[in-house]
């Protein structure tokens, strides 16, 4: 029966949206999840940028950036809920003495296998004084599924899921990481129709 297959556990994939998606926000993005259980899902779109760059998000913030690397980086629109709220995707920091799933930072998610999520003011005033993380990918926003929602939009066809590449996120051009993010499972986007196919 079904009902006895284990849980599937997405946490660290990517969520590919299939070509049928029409949802205005979800339309060929791909979301990085961040936490998936039995209580639902949680995660960010990563190549959906939006029309800020970081430089505009930190004089919203009135900090100033000290790091030149990051001004020019587009704020990206993460999902559709609390889009008014930063979300902060960046590589886990390694502080001497912090247990693994600990954090440096006041709010943040450790994604097993994969990244850290802040949500905390504190990871950009640590950014604008010169320090913070190497790597970061900031969002308005955040995209998320009920118990059981994903689940069935998968069963739905509305989504290829693949474990993510962390480099993708963070060094892939924009525009390419639909593509890209594909490529990982050996598909092209011509390859993919956009009917459901239900035999």
């Amino acid at each position: 029966m079904a009902d006895d297959a284990p849980p599937i556990n997405l946490t660290n994939h990517f969520l590919i949206a299939m070509p049928g998606m029409e949802d205005g926000t979800f339309s060929r993005s791909v979301v990085y999840v961040c936490d998936h259980s039995e209580r639902g899902a949680l995660g960010l779109i990563i190549n959906k940028p939006g029309d800020i760059n970081l430089a505009d998000l930190f004089d919203k913030v009135d900090l100033p950036l000290q790091r030149a690397d990051l001004g020019v980086l587009p704020v990206f629109h993460g999902g559709p809920l609390q889009m008014e709220r930063g979300f902060v995707l960046h590589d886990p920091i390694v502080v001497e003495g912090l247990q693994p799933d600990e954090s440096v930072y006041a709010s943040t998610l450790s994604v097993p296998g994969g990244l850290e999520m802040t949500t905390s003011k504190d990871v950009l005033e640590a950014m604008s004084s010169g320090a913070g993380p190497r790597r970061v990918l900031v969002t308005l926003g955040y995209s998320s599924w009920a118990e059981g929602q994903l689940e069935s939009e998968i069963a739905r066809n509305s989504w290829l899921t693949v474990d993510a590449d962390i480099n993708l996120i963070f060094e892939a051009p924009i525009d390419q990481r639909y593509d890209l993010a594909l490529s990982l499972l050996g598909l092209q986007t011509w390859m993919l129709s956009p009917e459901a196919g239900h035999a």
